[in-house]
């Protein structure tokens, strides 16, 4: 076994996909550099299984790969396929290339593939997780609680952490979802006497948060909107209950790692891959739908990531 590897995570920069890799190798207790990465065109247009000398395909705005080569190699997103097993080819057999997600090439091409089980890949160097690998720990928790515990101090109880996604290619966030959403979450705040921290994402729309906060205003609220330092895993620590908008497979398998109740609040839009996440996290009793109304419950959080770093060691 490899005790201290030198370790690199590649990827196109996407933070989303970034901090699975960084919870990774926090969990794995090792070290790494990452490198982030920006083809050129056509290449950044074209599927893996089309580019032709990958690490030439390489524009001069990105990291430039070159030896030494890593030990371990995790990479993520279409985009750092044909780069990784490149690099992985000119390294040979001295060096483990661990890719998540879906590489959409012949995943035995990778030592270990960690894909979530909505995907649908199978081959038998693949792990299913049920949900998105993600950096959520008690520690991290417990520091970020107090870190921001004043903020979140004067917000009355029960505490709903509500995190607010928007437009992708599977969802829409529209002024009808932002004014509903709102109108629910004052729901709450009146019945039950809840107060509401809010964080929004870019993908959210400026206006779509003056809905939100227009729904709320005379209710005790806090909403962070990207201005000041991050507090979203103190959120988390600190909620007694987590509200997800349905567009993002990262922020459920984040708030389903606190083992609180964690409601789904539906944009418009979806895909049969959503459909098949969404319908595996309620048939384990870890989701319900969000409709004005917050529950009490208990579940098991997934062990997705206990498994993932158990893998990658075996190869280690």
């Amino acid at each position: 076994m490899i005790l201290s590897p030198n370790s690199w995570i590649l990827t196109d920069g996407k933070e989303g996909m970034e901090s699975q890799c960084l919870g990774l190798t926090e969990a794995l207790g090792i070290e790494t550099e990452l490198r982030r990465i920006r083809p050129r065109l056509p290449w950044r247009w074209l599927p893996p299984n089309l580019w032709v000398s990958a690490l030439h395909a390489l524009g001069s705005n990105g990291d430039v790969l070159t030896p030494p080569w890593p030990d371990l190699l995790i990479s993520t997103g279409r985009q750092t396929v044909a780069p990784a097993l490149e690099i992985k080819r000119r390294h040979k057999d001295s060096l483990i290339a661990v890719q998540l997600q879906n590489p959409t090439v012949d995943p035995t091409l990778f030592d270990l593939v960690i894909a979530p089980q909505h995907d649908n890949l199978t081959a038998p160097n693949v792990l299913s997780t049920l949900g998105a690998l993600h950096r959520v720990t008690e520690a991290r928790l417990k520091h970020e609680a107090i870190k921001f515990e004043e903020r979140y101090a004067p917000l009355p109880r029960p505490l709903v952490a509500v995190l607010v996604g928007g437009s992708n290619r599977q969802y829409r966030m529209t002024a009808n979802c932002a004014d509903r959403l709102g109108k629910l979450l004052a729901l709450v705040a009146r019945r039950q006497g809840a107060g509401i921290a809010i964080t929004t994402s870019r993908r959210t729309g400026a206006g779509h948060v003056e809905l939100l906060a227009r729904s709320l205003s005379g209710f005790s609220i806090d909403i962070w909107d990207g201005d000041g330092p991050n507090p979203y895993f103190a959120m988390l620590a600190l909620a007694d209950a987590i509200v997800v908008t349905s567009d993002s497979v990262n922020m459920v398998s984040e708030a389903a790692a606190t083992r609180r109740p964690v409601h789904i609040f539906e944009l418009k839009g979806g895909s049969t891959k959503f459909d098949r996440f969404h319908h595996a996290f309620r048939d384990r009793g870890i989701t319900r739908p969000f409709e004005g109304h917050i529950e009490n419950w208990e579940y098991e959080a997934p062990d997705d990531m206990a498994r993932a770093v158990e893998a990658v060691r075996r190869l280690l």
